[in-house]
C-alpha cells in the first residue's frame, strides 16, 4: 500500500477485512471496469445478485435464504428486525466489546472504535433503544445462564462475533458456542453470528464452518463485496421468508445488490475457490503471529496473541485473553509505541489494540520476515522511546477534536511537527502516549 506521500506500507488492515486477495487485483478490476459499462445500478434486480447469492448459500452451512444489503451494519440492524418479529420477544444478548455496526441497540458495551476511543454508551442513543439489550463478558457461561433465568421467554436472540475481532482477536473456549447453540435451542431462542468479520476469512464457510456450529441466522459483508459496500443476512428459510416481500418484515436499500458489489464479490469468491487458499493464508499467519510473539518476548515484553487462518491479534499482557475485560489489560502506552515504530518502518497495523489484523493471498513470506524484523526493531527500540505518537484532527482553535484519549498520559497536549506517513490532511496535533 502507497500513500500519497510516496511511502510504501505492508499492509495488514486490508480495508478492516475486505481486502483478502489484496489491493487492486487485476481480475477484479477488469471485471469491475466491465460491469461498469452495463451501468452502476438499476433499482432492479440483477442476475449477479442471484449468482453471488447461490455462492453464498452454497458455501454457509446456516444460509438457506440470503438478503444483501449496503453495509454489515444494515445486515444487522435487519437480523434484529428479524429475529424480534420470527420469535415475538424484544430482548437480545449481546457481548461486551463485541461490535456489530452503530445501530442503536447495539451501542452498548460495544467494541471496536468505540472501545479504542474509550468512549460509554453512544450520546444520542434513547434509553429505550437499549433497554432490551442484555449484554455478557465474551465466553461467560455462567452469567448467560443467569440471563435466560432471569428473562425466561423473554429473549428473542443472542447475536455475536464467533471469533471478536473488534475488541482484538479473541477465540471461543472450546466449550462456549456448543453451549450457546444448546441454551438457544432449548429456549426457542435465536442464535446469531455476525460474520461479518469472519464470514469467508476462516474458511470458506465461515467460522460456522470452521467450529461445526450452525446457527439459525448470520450476517455477512466486507469480504463478498470485495472491497465495495456490502452487507447480507441470511439463515433457515422459515425464518427469512418472513422478509418482505414475501412476508411483513420489512427492509428495502436503493444499492442493495448493486451490480458492482456483485461483481466484486463473486470474482473474489471464485477466488478464495482456488486450491490451497486457506492453507496458504494458514501459513502465512501462523509464521507472522509466531514470529511477533516471538521477537516481542525475546525483547523482555509480556505478550500473548494467536491466529486463525487470515485473521490474527495480539495483546501486550501475560493473558490469557478471553473477553473484553482481559484485554483491557493490554499495555496501551507500548502498543501506540509499537505501532507508530512499526509504521516508521513500513508496516500498517490496525491504529489500535482492539482491533484484529488481516493477512491475505497477496501478503508473501519475504512481506512476513520483513515485518518480523521490523518488529524486532520496534520492540527493542521503538518500545524504549523517548516518546511516542497517536495522530489527532483538531480544530480551528488548536483543541483535539478525536483521539484515543485513554491512552494519553493527564497533563498538556505537545505540539510538534513530524512527517505525515499516511498522507492525513488537514491540521495536525500528535500528543505524547507516554515517556519512559
Amino acid at each position: 500500500m502507497r500513500d500519497i506521500d510516496g511511502n510504501d506500507y505492508i499492509d495488514y488492515v486490508g480495508s478492516w477485512g475486505p481486502a483478502i486477495i489484496g489491493h487492486a487485483d487485476d481480475e477484479v478490476l477488469a471485471a469491475l471496469t466491465e460491469t461498469m459499462k452495463k451501468g452502476t445500478s438499476f433499482g432492479a434486480p440483477c442476475l449477479l445478485e442471484n449468482t453471488l447469492a447461490e455462492m453464498v448459500i452454497a458455501a454457509v452451512p446456516s444460509i438457506e435464504m440470503v438478503r444483501f444489503v449496503n453495509s454489515g451494519t444494515e445486515a444487522c440492524m435487519g437480523v434484529l428486525r428479524l429475529a424480534r418479529a420470527f420469535t415475538g420477544k424484544q430482548k437480545i444478548i449481546k457481548f461486551e466489546g463485541c461490535y456489530h455496526g452503530h445501530a442503536d441497540a447495539f451501542l452498548v458495551k460495544a467494541g471496536s472504535g468505540v472501545a479504542t476511543l474509550g468512549l460509554p454508551d453512544s450520546p444520542g442513543v434513547p434509553d429505550t433503544a437499549t433497554s432490551d439489550t442484555l449484554t455478557s463478558p465474551y465466553n461467560d457461561i455462567d452469567t448467560i445462564k443467569d440471563l435466560f433465568n432471569t428473562h425466561k421467554g423473554e429473549i428473542a436472540a443472542v447475536i455475536l462475533e464467533p471469533v471478536v475481532g473488534n475488541a482484538g482477536f479473541i477465540t471461543p473456549k472450546p466449550e462456549f458456542l456448543n453451549f450457546l447453540r444448546e441454551i438457544t435451542k432449548q429456549n426457542k431462542v435465536l442464535l446469531i453470528f455476525d460474520e461479518v468479520m469472519t464470514g469467508f476469512r476462516l474458511s470458506y464457510g465461515g467460522a460456522q464452518e470452521y467450529f461445526g456450529i450452525t446457527p439459525d441466522l448470520t450476517t455477512l459483508g466486507k469480504i463478498i463485496g470485495g472491497g465495495l459496500p456490502v452487507g447480507a443476512y441470511g439463515g433457515r428459510r422459515d425464518i427469512m421468508e418472513m422478509v418482505a416481500p414475501a412476508g411483513p418484515v420489512y427492509q428495502a436499500g436503493t444499492l442493495s445488490g448493486n451490480p458492482l458489489a456483485m461483481t466484486a464479490g463473486i470474482h473474489t469468491l471464485k477466488r478464495l475457490q482456488g486450491s490451497g487458499s486457506y492453507e496458504y493464508l494458514d501459513k502465512v499467519t501462523n509464521q507472522l503471529t509466531n514470529g511477533l510473539l516471538n521477537v516481542g518476548k525475546k525483547n523482555g515484553h509480556a505478550m500473548c496473541g494467536g491466529y486463525i487462518r487470515g485473521m490474527f491479534g495480539f495483546f501486550f499482557t501475560d493473558g490469557p485473553v478471553y473477553n473484553f475485560e482481559d484485554a483491557k489489560k493490554s499495555d496501551g502506552d507500548k502498543f501506540a509505541k509499537f505501532y507508530r515504530g512499526m509504521l516508521e518502518e513500513g508496516v500498517y497495523f490496525a491504529p489500535s489494540q482492539f482491533e484484529a489484523g488481516f493477512t491475505s493471498l497477496a501478503h508473501t513470506t519475504e512481506d512476513i520476515e520483513r515485518t518480523i524484523n521490523a518488529a524486532d526493531k520496534a520492540t527493542l527500540l521503538g518500545c524504549k522511546a523517548t516518546c511516542a505518537f497517536r495522530l489527532l484532527a483538531v480544530d480551528n482553535n488548536r483543541q483535539p477534536s478525536w483521539g484515543a484519549r485513554q491512552l494519553v498520559p493527564s497533563g498538556s497536549w505537545p505540539w510538534i511537527t513530524i512527517g505525515n506517513p499516511l498522507g492525513v490532511q488537514g491540521n495536525l496535533c500528535l500528543p505524547a502516549l507516554g515517556r519512559e
